[in-house]
């Protein structure tokens, strides 16, 4: 029987309140400025298209590394008669969680050891793996949790030479390449249906804000990176729209900021493409 820790059942108590994946007390700085992010509202719109193109008969999904709940929230939104579960290694997270997601089931787990075996149509990681030294442990869970016909939606931070200060103080292992994730989505059993990059459009200005914080400094400050004015949230929230509109009609982008698969568990029918 798993323990408790603040009233969520956790499965990892060892681990609910630190580890070397995240700062805990970065929650409430990102709870107060994801909603207004463009980046974060574009990432959204973006996994709720996936979800509705590739798995439109899923009734449960699973998201690992939940947060602040600010995905969930959005995507209980979007699918009313979905059932969904969000878990986060820390307790901490998941008091804001709960706090955008009344109902919704939530507990604290490490990511490498998913106590669910065929449990979900979808399992969902969103910027959630580069944390974890052990992906690939990470990625052969969610294929033991998925059932036959499911699968799961990723997002990571992608290209090496766009590695920072943000990465460091987000306690990040990696920024991934593109065949560098295929590989181990394969690895782990899945056939990807889709990859592509994300945020584009973009990555010229992001090059530049990364270049100008290479290394993590005292005082250095994350999250008031993210916090920018109504007027540029604007201009830069069409032009990730504009991008969005695009990988929806087939563009595929070869660079980005960020990379987004899907993938398929092997025995999945009916799957609407194949070509990652």
């Amino acid at each position: 029987m798993p323990a408790t820790r603040q009233g969520f059942l956790a499965f990892a108590p060892e681990l609910a309140a630190q580890n070397d994946g995240f700062k805990p007390e970065a929650f409430a700085g990102l709870a107060g400025v994801e909603a207004g992010n463009f980046w974060f509202r574009a990432r959204n719109r973006l996994l709720a298209w996936a979800l509705r193109r590739y798995f439109p008969r899923a009734e449960s999904l699973l998201e690992i590394g939940c947060g602040t709940g600010f995905v969930l929230s959005n995507l209980r939104r979007e699918f009313p008669a979905l059932r969904f579960s969000g878990s986060e290694i820390y307790t901490e997270g998941l008091a804001f969680a709960q706090a955008r997601l009344p109902g919704t089931d939530l507990f604290q787990m490490d990511a490498r050891n998913i106590p669910y075996v065929d449990e979900f149509d979808v399992v969902g990681a969103f910027d959630v793996l580069e944390h974890i030294e052990d992906d690939e442990a990470v990625l052969r869970q969610m294929h033991r949790a998925v059932r036959d016909g499911g699968g799961i939606l990723l997002t990571v931070p992608q290209h090496r030479f766009l590695w920072s200060a943000f990465d460091e103080y987000a306690q990040h292992k990696r920024r991934y390449a593109r065949q560098e994730l295929l590989s181990k989505v394969r690895g782990a059993g899945f056939a990807p249906l889709r990859v592509g990059s994300f945020n584009a459009v973009l990555l010229p200005l992001m090059l530049l804000s990364r270049l100008r914080n290479r290394r993590l400094t005292e005082g250095y400050d994350a999250v008031d990176e993210l916090r920018m004015g109504t007027l540029a949230n604007a201009v830069l929230g069409m032009a990730l729209a504009s991008e969005r509109a695009l990988i929806q009609v087939g563009v595929r982008f070869p660079w980005g900021g960020s990379l987004f698969v899907v993938a398929a568990k092997f025995g999945r029918q009916g799957a609407t493409s194949r070509t990652p």
